[in-house]
């Protein structure tokens, strides 16, 4: 059955209470966070976009400040690693004084900038050599607000048109170009499976051995692997993510919907997490619900905690 708001208000504490650690003999966060880097190398970060109806005032959500995400993201949720998406920040882009407040923000509560989620310059696979061109400058501003944050990358997206082998020969090329940009920021440029060709594991994982360079890589999202919206047509997940995982710089985990177990419905997280593990990733695991059957903060919460579990049983496993 499905995790219902109430439902899921209902299991928090008794959830809460079970994830003690095994043989770790600490429980606070802040020490189970240290636990699961010490024993699986991952910690958990927050995607921006999991409160998109939030930044964006949509949907009957009140509008919050995108400045405060560092607050947000400590305060409410226990995170202290961020993911910006760069669609709430687009106004204020060139605004020098704006991106030293959001660094000053982060840095007053003690979190970590992870990665700028960027979105809306240019498709760095055009056929046309021009906007191809343009699309690689485009990102260019996008890269100077990631080393002021202190991120380690920048997430682009890799939308081209033509046959497979075009749009491989086309992707790589504006790939490559901003990689070799990004390396004079001491940064890495990683792309997500997010629609068309790039939700095909093969295709991705071919474009990046296509570009060859070591700081350009991907962030395999568990989630985006439809590769046409009509017909709707699905990559294989699970063989899309051990595909990616060679080159992941970052994990996504997105989330839905969620039942009354705390599973989330369209994913084996488990399966999942397993891949992740076999790849030997060791990093941040970004929580972005994206789903409307619990309010944006519940899903945030229900994810994680699904995350934590999981964490908690391989924890376990392990030792």
């Amino acid at each position: 059955m499905p995790l219902t708001r109430r439902t899921f208000l209902q299991s928090t504490t008794a959830t809460l209470a079970a994830l003690a650690l095994p043989g770790c003999g600490a429980t606070a966060r802040k020490e189970c966070e240290a636990c699961a880097d010490d024993v699986l190398g991952w910690k958990i970060s927050l995607a921006q976009w999991s409160l998109h109806r939030t930044f964006f005032g949509r949907d009957g959500y009140e509008k919050k400040d995108p400045l405060d995400f560092a607050a947000i993201a400590k305060g409410q949720f226990g995170i202290s690693a961020l993911e910006y998406v760069n669609q709430f920040y687009a106004e204020k882009k060139n605004d020098d004084a704006y991106l030293k407040d959001l660094k000053k923000r982060a840095d007053d509560q003690g979190v970590k900038s992870v990665l700028i989620m960027c979105d809306r310059e240019g498709n760095l696979g055009d056929a046309d050599d021009a906007k191809r061109t343009q699309a690689v400058e485009n990102h260019v501003r996008w890269l100077e607000w990631a080393k002021t944050l202190g991120c380690h990358s920048i997430r682009v997206n890799a939308a081209s048109a033509g046959t497979w082998d075009e749009q491989v020969k086309l992707a790589a090329d504006g790939l490559r170009k901003l990689s070799e940009k990004a390396t004079t920021f001491g940064l890495n440029v990683i792309v997500e499976n997010h629609g068309g060709l790039s939700s095909n594991g093969k295709w991705l994982a071919q474009v990046m051995t296509t570009v060859g360079l070591k700081n350009c890589g991907t962030l395999p999202d568990f989630g985006n692997f439809r590769t046409k919206k009509d017909p709707d047509e699905w990559y294989d997940r699970y063989q899309g993510v051990t595909e990616l995982m060679p080159f992941a710089k970052g994990v996504s985990a997105k989330s839905h919907e969620f039942n009354e177990a705390g599973d989330e419905v369209r994913t084996d997280y488990r399966k999942m997490l397993k891949i992740v593990k076999a790849a030997g990733y060791k990093g941040h695991i970004g929580v972005e619900y994206e789903g409307s059957q619990l309010k944006e903060a519940d899903g945030i919460i229900a994810t994680k905690k699904l995350l934590e579990n999981i964490f908690a049983e391989m924890r376990a496993a392990k030792a």
